[in-house]
């Protein structure tokens, strides 16, 4: 089940985050699983923003850190470019090929829908097997221009440390907006 996020999910998102992170340490990709959560307060910030969604499980819990807490994954989203751009989408690995991450982004393209939005962006890792070829899968593909808030975003990843491997932009235009 998708639902809006709540402030008090915050602590769980972060480690969401965490975990989530861990599996680009076996490709070489320290710094992505070494790089910190966004803090708590921009997290709820987004969340209050109402630019925050959470899939959690039907039933049961899943053990995050020493908590348990029906949550597998989440996604915020900011605007950019007068698109919804995905800035962040991050599942548990154990929930991996259960279509979790594609359920947040299609909830985030009825969210755009709803707004008059006409495309969802996101930069990402070329080619990670998880981050590139996924998003092409969910008709995503390349922008060769970005506008300038993604122009900004890439300059902002870069000055992280985050283009030791190839990274890009990328759109997914949304029917019917």
């Amino acid at each position: 089940m998708i639902r809006a996020a709540r402030v008090a999910d915050v602590a769980a998102l972060r480690e969401i985050e965490r975990a989530a992170g861990e599996p680009f340490r076996a490709i070489g990709l320290d710094v992505v699983a070494d790089d910190d959560p966004p803090p708590a307060a921009v997290l709820a910030a987004y969340v209050v923003a109402g630019r925050a969604w959470v899939a959690e499980r039907s039933a049961g819990g899943t053990s995050i850190g020493t908590e348990r807490s029906p949550l597998v994954g989440y996604l915020i989203a900011d605007l950019f470019d007068g698109c919804a751009h995905v800035e962040q989408v991050s599942v548990l690995p154990s929930q991996r090929g259960r279509r979790i991450g594609e359920g947040l982004v299609e909830h985030l393209a009825g969210w755009a829908r709803d707004r008059g939005l006409p495309a969802l962006t996101l930069t990402t890792y070329r080619d990670v097997p998880w981050n590139g070829p996924y998003w092409a899968r969910l008709g995503f593909r390349e922008l060769i221009a970005p506008g300038p808030g993604l122009r900004a975003i890439r300059e902002h990843e870069a000055a992280r440390g985050l283009d030791v491997w190839p990274r890009l932009a990328m759109r997914r235009e949304l029917a019917g907006s």
